[in-house]
C-alpha cells in the first residue's frame, strides 16, 4: 500500500479568509478524497507553517481545520476584509508542525497540489530528504510563463523556478488537463536554465478535476426579473473582464435601460487591473447594470449559478475551466473563449467565442438574455454532458500513485 504525506501549507496559509480561491477547492478536494481512500497508517498531513517551521501536523487538529474552512465556505459572507490576526491565533497555534513522524516512512509519496513554497527548491529537496519521500505535485497552469504580460511584473520569473521545482524534483507531475500536460512538457523540452543538467520531462498523468457539487437551492432573482449573465473568478487581466465591461457600457449606451441584461462579477480584485476596476468604481454608465461581489459564500453562488441565464467567461488563457463546468453541471448556458482548456471541459455544449471577438460576444449575450436561437440550442446539448468527477480523479491519481510505489518499507 502506497503511503502518502499530503501538504496543506496553502489552506494553512489561507486561515484569515472565508471564501476559497480554486486552488483553495483542489487542496480541501485532494484533502477530503485521500481521508475516503486511506486510512491513518497510509496518510498524514503536513505543511510548512507560516511561521516557516516544517512539519507532520496533528492528525485531529488538520481535520477540525477542514471542518472550519468549509463552514466558513459554506456560511459566511467573507467580503475584502481578513480575519483579524489575532482571531486566528489558536489555530495558528493548534496547526504548528511537529517534527514527530517526520522519517518514519521511507519510501512515501510526498503530495503537494498547490504552489505554495515551490519557489523554494532548496526547502522541497530539504524536506523531501528529511522525509526520505519522492515527490508528486499537481501543476495548475503555466500561464504566468507563456503569458507573462497577464501576470505581476515578477510573476513569469517566479513561476519559472515553481516549475523548474517540479522537473527537477518530482517523479510524477499531476495535471489538470490536458492542455497544461503539454504546456508544461513543452517547457521543460525547450530547456530552461534554472532546470538541472539533463533533466527531461518527468511522468505526466493529465486527469481533469472534479466538479464541486452546487448546493440544491432555489435560483436567485432579481425583483424586476431583468435577465442576469454572471461571471466568474478572480479580476485579473487574463480573465479578460475589461471586454464585457466595455460591451456592457456599449448597450448602456445604445439599448433602453429595462433592455439590458445585468453582469454579476464574483471574484476578489485581483492585479494589474486599474483600467477594470476604474470602470467598475468610476463609470456611472455601469452602476445599474453591473454588481460586483467579492465575497460569495458558496449557497449563494449556487442561487446565482443557476438563476444565470449563462455564464461568460471570456478569458485569454485558462489551466482548467472550473467554472465553465461548474455551470453546466446545473444546467447553465456557457458562452466562452475558443481556448483548448475550456474546449476539454465543455467539449461541443457551449457557445465559443474568440476573446477578442466583441461583436460576436455582443451577438451571443443578446441571444441568450433574449433566450433566442443559440440559447434554446445550447439549452438542448446541456443534458448529454457529463460533469468531471472527483471520484474519478481521485481513483486514477491513486491507480498512478500505487503504480509509483507499490510497496513502502
Amino acid at each position: 500500500m502506497t503511503r502518502v504525506i499530503f501538504d496543506l501549507s496553502r489552506l494553512i496559509s489561507r486561515v484569515r479568509h472565508s471564501t476559497p480561491s480554486g486552488v483553495d477547492r483542489v487542496e480541501m478536494a485532494y484533502a477530503r478524497g485521500l481521508l475516503a481512500r486511506l486510512g491513518a497508517d497510509d496518510l498524514a498531513f503536513a505543511a510548512v507553517h507560516p511561521s516557516g517551521l516544517y512539519g507532520r501536523l496533528d492528525r485531529g487538529a488538520a481535520l477540525a481545520y477542514l471542518d472550519e474552512l468549509e463552514r466558513r465556505w459554506a456560511q459566511e459572507e467573507g467580503g475584502r476584509g481578513q480575519r483579524s490576526l489575532v482571531s486566528v491565533l489558536p489555530w495558528m497555534k493548534a496547526l504548528l508542525p511537529t517534527r514527530k513522524g517526520v522519517g518514519d516512512w521511507p519510501g512515501a509519496l510526498y503530495l503537494q497540489v498547490s504552489p505554495h513554497h515551490l519557489t523554494r527548491q532548496d526547502r522541497i529537496a530539504g524536506l523531501l530528504g528529511r522525509e526520505r519521500a519522492r515527490f508528486v505535485c499537481l501543476v495548475h497552469d503555466l500561464i504566468p510563463i507563456e503569458y507573462p504580460e497577464y501576470a505581476r511584473p515578477s510573476g513569469a520569473d517566479l513561476h519559472r523556478q515553481r516549475m523548474a521545482s517540479v522537473a527537477n524534483l518530482a517523479d510524477l507531475v499531476i495535471a489538470n488537463s490536458v492542455a497544461t500536460g503539454a504546456s508544461f512538457a513543452r517547457w521543460v523540452e525547450r530547456g530552461d536554465p534554472l532546470l538541472e543538467a539533463g533533466v527531461t520531462v518527468p511522468p505526466i498523468h493529465a486527469a481533469l478535476l472534479g466538479t464541486e457539487p452546487v448546493a440544491a437551492v432555489e435560483p436567485f432573482r432579481f425583483a424586476d426579473a431583468r435577465p442576469y449573465f454572471l461571471c466568474l473568478g478572480t479580476i485579473e487581466p487574463r480573465k479578460n473582464h475589461l471586454a464585457l465591461l466595455h460591451l456592457w457600457r456599449a448597450m448602456a449606451e445604445t439599448m433602453e435601460p429595462a433592455a439590458i441584461p445585468r453582469l454579476v462579477i464574483v471574484g476578489r480584485r485581483g492585479w494589474e487591473n486599474e483600467q477594470v476596476l476604474d470602470m467598475l468604481d468610476r463609470c456611472p454608465a455601469l452602476a445599474p447594470h453591473v454588481e460586483e461581489l467579492s465575497g460569495c459564500p458558496d449557497k449563494r453562488l449556487a442561487a446565482l449559478l443557476r438563476g444565470a441565464r449563462a455564464l461568460l467567461m471570456p478569458s485569454f488563457a485558462e489551466g482548467f475551466g472550473m467554472p465553465v463546468a461548474e455551470a453546466l453541471s446545473v444546467g447553465t448556458p456557457v458562452v466562452c473563449s475558443d481556448i483548448a482548456a475550456m474546449r476539454e471541459v465543455g467539449g461541443d455544449v457551449p457557445d465559443y467565442r474568440d476573446p477578442l471577438d466583441g461583436p460576436g460576444w455582443l451577438a451571443a449575450i443578446l441571444d441568450h438574455a433574449g433566450e433566442g436561437p443559440l440559447h434554446q440550442a445550447q439549452r438542448a446539448r446541456v443534458p448529454a454532458w457529463r460533469a468531471p468527477s472527483w471520484d474519478a480523479h481521485m481513483d486514477g491519481v491513486l491507480a498512478r500513485l500505487e503504480a509509483l510505489s507499490p510497496v513502502c518499507a
